[in-house]
């Protein structure tokens, strides 16, 4: 066990969820939606959308809770190859409860090691989520 803090475990029907996202054949953007409950002390899948872009996704996150999303996205790079990236994007907006916050930061490590992401971003508000700002970020792996 690493020595990170892990306020919240992954649901195993989550994690179940994300191991056949991860291999979708779909060529489609898609997103799962990913919230901390505290009773629990589980992340587990709040909402899942096929066919979004990232423009209607934004509209699809609460503006002062924070969430996790689960991302794949069709992304054409500069010299026209096609590949899907699948991210994870934290969303702590800066309204929310410090409590809340703590929560989400202290999990996300353990959402990250469970779902195999590599390509990790956070906001710290929901406007920030265009598609501009995601094909910036993923630019970045090539």
């Amino acid at each position: 066990m690493s020595d990170s803090l892990v306020v919240c475990d992954v649901d195993p029907v989550l994690l179940t969820r994300l191991k056949k996202f991860r291999f979708r054949k779909e060529t489609t953007n898609a997103a799962i939606i990913i919230k901390a409950d505290k009773v629990s002390q589980m992340m587990v899948l709040e909402e899942e959308h096929e066919d979004i872009s990232p423009d209607s996704l934004r509209n699809e996150l609460p503006e002062w809770q924070p969430r996790f999303v689960v991302y794949s996205y069709k992304y054409v790079h500069h010299d026209k190859r096609v590949s899907y990236p699948m991210c994870l994007i934290f969303s702590s907006p800066q309204g929310c409860s410090p409590q809340q916050h703590v929560m989400y930061a202290g999990s996300k490590n353990r959402l990250v090691q469970a779902s195999e992401i590599t390509k990790v971003f956070e906001i710290r508000n929901t406007d920030e989520l265009t598609e501009n700002w995601l094909c910036e970020k993923l630019a970045f792996f090539r």
